[in-house]
């Protein structure tokens, strides 16, 4: 059994109220995130899927993936979605450093930047990477405060998919999201490859119960 529960404890949340689970709002609206991209055999199809059902998401790159597929990364660009900082190596917050935690985030969105500049997007102000998550959820109280200081939101969940969990079945990744998403949730799924066949399996039949509830998708967005 998974040690983090699929639904974050509402005593999680208070327990670390400068970070973000969930958007409040009484609104049909849901948040899909995703992790680790971008990945050739993944990202594209993720975002095919989305246009399907109109449905923008944020996007949490790691810089070294965009660094090998920058051609990738800026189709998420050109689709709309948001974008986020997972660092530069996927590093793991609790093993890390301060300093050097926050030399892998800079490192990150020095490319993100770089990407951005380069791209055809024209109010490219509307693309600020003030959106971080940490890979595997770690990050340290000190790292947490002095990225809040820097002007990053910190995106936590308010649901994990659990698609990259090899013991996870692709059915039993689309009841986590059916049966405890609701208004304003933040979703966590994977552009990976790890996660692919549960992710592949879920999203499309995630939107489409969603959708025929009349609730829409849309990206994080705090400017």
């Amino acid at each position: 059994m998974p040690l983090a529960p699929v639904k974050t404890p509402v005593v999680a949340k208070k327990l670390f109220p400068n970070y973000v689970w969930n958007m409040s709002t009484t609104e049909k609206i849901i948040y899909l995130t995703f992790d680790d991209g971008p990945t050739p055999e993944i990202t594209n199809w993720t975002l095919d899927i989305l246009k399907q059902y109109r449905a923008k998401a944020s996007f949490f790159c790691i810089g070294h993936n965009i660094e090998k597929h920058p051609e990738i990364f800026q189709n998420i660009l050109n689709s709309g979605h948001a974008i986020g900082n997972h660092t530069h190596n996927h590093i793991k917050g609790w093993e890390t450093k301060v300093e050097d935690y926050l030399n892998n985030i800079n490192l990150c969105e020095s490319v993100l930047k770089s990407q951005i500049a380069s791209s055809k997007i024209f109010n490219q102000n509307s693309l600020i990477v003030n959106l971080f998550r940490p890979p595997y959820g770690q990050i340290t109280p000190k790292q947490g405060k002095k990225l809040i200081s820097l002007g990053y939101k910190i995106i936590m969940w308010d649901i994990l998919s659990f698609d990259w969990d090899k013991n996870v079945s692709p059915e039993q990744c689309l009841d986590n999201v059916l049966n405890k998403a609701s208004n304003g949730s933040i979703i966590v799924f994977h552009d990976s490859v790890k996660a692919s066949k549960n992710m592949q399996y879920a999203l499309p039949k995630v939107l489409e119960h969603f959708v025929g509830k009349g609730f829409s998708f849309e990206a994080l967005n705090f400017n």
